[in-house]
Parts: structure tokens; sequence; C-alpha cells
């Protein structure tokens, strides 16, 4: 079958998203790839599809036991013949999945890194395997944000396969993360795809300066605002997220804690009770974290400040897999710090967590478009702000900033780009600093341009300047500025810049009486532009899902597997009334319009 035949069979779509085309046929081809596509981007297809058309067993390598299981239902929900080799097995299942794909029969086998290892000598070496994909690939490079040493020997895998490509995947990996990775699996001459990391169906909001009571106030009236919208509490420790669900359980809502600290079959039961609806709240600390694949999820909170933008971008990626709108809010408070640096400090790198630590604790504080900041973070500079995050929606002042961008930039430049963000401000200062007089930056034309600019503004203006996109961070040399493509438009006159008026300043977060009390006034979400959804019936959709949870209840699956709410969305706007029309509904493949297609046509045509 053709690439696009199988995604309409087997999925539902009729069209490949940004750049999927191109990574199944670079697979199909037997080249290796490193793909970058954020959560919900489809980049599970981008070796499901490969698969399919290839002949043998496609082997992909996940980190989680329940993320392996979740894959494995849905694939089986679209007609696909997958299973997963892992510790949940007892010995004749595993038996039974190994002749499958001795025989043939299974299309795609999911393992853990350390069983993969396991099973090369006898199992592996005796099946025929189309590829190899790489889920989760951050995890290999000690700079990722989820380090797992058990990944660090899948380099193995280029030497024993030498001709079976090898594709990884990951949604969360900055520059040096990206190199580590292809350094580790040692890929050959490997294609690389970057995909917009932008989710703009997620709205982006931080609050600053909540006490205890009150952030469990705004929370409770969040949720009772969305009465049927399932949703993270992210927490920073074992104690918190059993105290917040424990508090959101005595006013009603369907919460309950989940982490490390938990019995592992309570672990288990917490997890599939959510992805089955019947809890609406799970408090998590980060161990909730890649192992679960659930679509439907309308909302993360962080009740604390994660530790780095890596973390936090892969964790409000939970939300919104599905492409509906959903909403992120961040709590932030100087607690939240004092622990985090105790934290990095006693870290095996300390100085990478605390530069870390220091890039999510200027998102949380900026006056600058959210979006744009994370887009930097992963080196996608963009001109606009995104319209859909807190600061968008309550502009600061801004002015004409260019002659001061200009004069950072070039300072950069004449050094060579080899110099730190506090030695920028002495020569832009004029300041005759150790650091300056030994490399003899004094005698650059940019030393002491900007002396009338106090060094506070100066370092206001440049983190601006960060965060915009028009310089970043090289961590793997030693912290050094560098001049972005988007940021050399501005120093030639190509574009101009518009910096924000900084704020006086103010003692951080140092009091309830110092600090601006945010409202509690909870706004629902609305649809994302282009995804109005003016002729749906909202009645008609409470009806399908609930005839969704009622098949899922009987098959025993999740009920976003059988079908997500973006397919529920268009069925009660859109209304068909025939199998035809059915099938023409994004997300609707043979196999489940065959298997549910006459139970849904009943309630629309009712």
């Amino acid at each position: 079958m053709d690439i696009k035949d199988i995604l309409k069979r087997y999925f539902g779509y009729s069209g490949f998203r940004q750049n999927q085309e191109a990574i199944i046929r670079t697979t199909i081809a037997g080249g290796d790839s490193l793909v970058l596509m954020p959560t919900g981007g489809g980049k599970s297809l981008c070796y499901q599809i490969p698969a399919l058309a290839m002949e043998g067993t496609a082997v992909v390598v996940s980190p989680l036991i329940s993320l392996m299981q979740d894959q494995v239902d849905a694939l089986k929900a679209n007609g696909i013949a997958a299973e997963a080799l892992n510790s949940a097995n007892d010995f004749s299942k595993d038996e039974l999945i190994r002749r499958r794909c001795i025989d043939e029969d299974l299309k795609l086998l999911y393992i853990s890194p350390e069983r993969l290892l396991a099973e090369i000598p006898y199992f592996l070496s005796h099946i025929r395997i189309s590829l190899f994909a790489i889920d989760e690939a951050h995890c290999i490079s000690q700079w990722g944000h989820d380090f797992r040493p058990e990944y660090t020997q899948l380099g193995q895998i280029r030497k024993l396969f030498p001709r079976v490509p090898i594709i990884a995947l990951t949604a969360t990996a900055d520059k040096v993360t990206r190199s580590d990775i292809l350094k580790q699996l040692c890929l050959n001459n490997p294609h690389i795809f970057i995909s917009s990391f932008d989710r703009p169906n997620l709205s982006l909001a931080v609050k600053r300066g909540y006490g205890a009571k009150e952030k469990i106030s705004f929370i409770y009236n969040f949720i009772k605002a969305r009465p049927y919208s399932p949703g993270i509490v992210y927490c920073l420790s074992r104690a918190s997220a059993e105290k917040v669900a424990t508090q959101l359980c005595a006013k009603g809502i369907r919460a309950a804690a989940y982490h490390a600290g938990m019995d592992p079959l309570e672990r288990v039961n917490v997890q599939q009770q959510f992805k089955q609806d019947t809890l609406q709240v799970v408090c998590a600390t980060v161990a909730f974290g890649m192992g679960i694949d659930k679509s439907n999820i309308r909302w993360v909170i962080h009740y604390n400040l994660p530790k780095s933008i890596e973390s936090f971008y892969q964790e409000i990626g939970r939300a919104g897999r599905d492409g509906e709108p959903a909403e992120t809010i961040l709590f932030y408070s100087l607690a939240d710090i004092i622990q985090l640096e105790n934290f990095a400090k006693e870290s095996g790198q300390r100085a990478t967590n605390m530069e870390k630590l220091k890039r999510m604790r200027e998102y949380a504080e900026s006056n600058i478009c959210r979006r744009r900041i994370l887009l930097n973070y992963f080196g996608e500079q963009t001109g606009h702000d995104c319209g859909n995050c807190d600061v968008c929606n309550n502009p600061p002042r801004r002015f004409d900033g260019t002659r001061y961008v200009q004069m950072a930039l070039s300072a950069m430049k004449r050094t060579g780009e080899r110099v730190r963000i506090s030695t920028l401000v002495e020569i832009l200062r004029g300041m005759r600093s150790p650091g300056v007089m030994s490399h003899h930056y004094d005698a650059l034309p940019t030393f002491g341009v900007g002396k009338d600019i106090p060094v506070t503004t100066w370092q206001d203006y440049i983190l601006q300047m960060m965060q915009l996109g028009y310089i970043e961070i090289a961590y793997d040399d030693g912290n050094r500025v560098r001049v972005t493509p988007l940021g050399a438009d501005v120093l030639f006159g190509r574009k101009t810049a518009e910096l924000c008026v900084p704020e006086p300043k103010k003692p951080a977060l140092a009091g309830r009486a110092r600090t601006p009390r945010l409202s509690l006034v909870i706004p629902v979400a609305s649809a994302a532009a282009g995804q109005s959804r003016s002729a749906e019936d909202p009645l008609l959709f409470e009806r399908l899902r609930r005839l969704r949870t009622a098949i899922a209840t009987r098959e025993g699956m999740p009920p976003y597997i059988v079908f997500s709410d973006k397919v529920l969305h268009t069925m009660a706007a859109v209304r068909p009334r025939t199998l035809d029309g059915l099938s023409a509904i994004p997300g609707i493949g043979e196999f489940k319009l065959k298997k549910y297609g006459r139970e849904f046509l009943e309630v629309l045509c009712s």
C-alpha cells in the first residue's frame, strides 16, 4: 500500500502534517533520522506508517510500560498488529509475542532499552527487523531533562544492525541535546527534521505571589468551571501532591495523587482511572510524565515552578494532544526558587542545572510573549507575539529599542561572540574589569557605547533580547552568547526591535503586602483561531461522549482511544448521516468505521 493509503485506511487522515511524509519516505528508503516534533504533532505516525509499509517487524524502544501499553492499545484499536515485551507480561505471553515476530505476524514490537539489549543476542537476531524507533530520544543525553543511563547503550544498535534504519524521536531537545543524541546513537549520515515547537492550541499563563490557600481556591474554581475537562496538577513534592489531592477531594472533585513513593499497583490504578475518565484530576510529581498518552487532557496546572524549561514544556505537552484548545497555568513563588536552587546545588551537574533554573525563572518573571521565550529556547525564532498568553492579553509598555539592540549585538560580534552576558554589559558600560582588560575589549569601537544606561537596565534589555530570539546562550561553550539569524536582521537594519520599558525594581516576591493580587476570576478557554464551534450542538456532543464512554467500558479501553474529543466535536458540528459521511471526518479509519460507525450514526440520526 502507498503511505497515503495507509494514512487514510488505518488512521483516518487524508494528508500529512509538516515533515511527516519526508520522514516516512526517508525511513522506508533505509536512511537514519532525528525527528524533533512537538507533543501531539504526530511523531508516532513517522515510524508506525513505515512499519506497515515495510516487511518485517518494527522495534520501538520506549522508556515506560504504561506508555508502551497506550501505544499498543491505540494501534490495536486501528486494526494494527502490535505488542510489547515488558516485565508486566508472564512467560507464556512473552513466548507468544516472540513466535508472532518470528512468523512476521506483528508489525510493531514495543520494548524497553534494558530488555532490548538483553534480547539482541538471541531473539532479535533471528527476526526480520524493518526499523528501530527510539522514542523519547532526549533520555539518551546527559543534557536532556530526563536523562536515563540505560539509554546510553543504544549506540550498539547501529553496530549490530548496520543496514536497519534508525529513527530517533523527541519533543524536547535544545541544540546541545540534539548534538548529543546524534553522537550517542552513532547514526549514519542522519537526516534531521525539526518541525515547529509551537503548540498554538495551548494558552500560557503565570500566576505570581499566591499563597497555599489562594492556590487551592483558584484551582477549585478553575476545575468547577470545567466539569468535564480532565487535567493534571503538577507538584514539586510528594507531600504537596497528596495535600492538593486531599483538599480537592474534600471539595467534591474527583482527584487522586500520583508519585514515586506510592505502591506500584496503586499508581497503576490511579493512571487507569484517569485514562478511563473515572478521575478528573491527577495531582502528581514529575513521576507522572511520559507515561501518559491521554489525548483529551484539557489543562495542566503547575502548583510549583518546574526545574527547567525542558521539563515545563514536556509537562504542559500533556495537554491538548488532540489539537483542541487547552490551558496551562504556572504558579510561581520565592519558596519554589529556594527549594529548586538547593536541588540544583546538590545535583551532579550544578552549573548546568542552576543555569536552566535561571532560564525557567526568567520565563516566569518575563513581560515578553511567553511563547516566543519557549520557542527561542529550543532554537526557533519568530518575529511576532502569539496572542494566546497572559502577556499578550495584557501587554506592557513598549518602545522602539532597535538602537540598543544593535549596540549589544555589535559588541557581541566584535568580540567574536566569545563573551558571557556579564562581560557584554561591562563592554557596553565601558567598565575596565579584569575580563574586559585581559582580552583588550576596551579597544573595541563599542566599548562604552551604552555608558549612560544603568547596568540593571542593560541586563533587562539583554534578557529581553534573548527571550525575543535575537541572541542565544551556548551552554556547551561556557554559556557564551551568540547572535541568531533573527538578531542579525536587526543588527544589519533589515528589521526593527521593540523592547519593553523596564519596570522599577521591587523586592522580588517579597511579601503579600508588596505583591499585586491577581484576580481569582476563572476565564473559560475559548476555541483557538480557526477552530470555531459555532455550528456544534453541545447536547449532541454530550450524547456522543456518553456513547464513547459506554463503548470504552465495554471493551476495556480508555475513551480517547475509541475516538478523540476532536473527532466527537467534528461529528457534533458536521452531523453526518451515512457511513461515507462519517468516514470523511479526520481521525476515523476503516477499522473503526466498521466497528463503531453504526452505533454513532444511531445517535447522530436520532
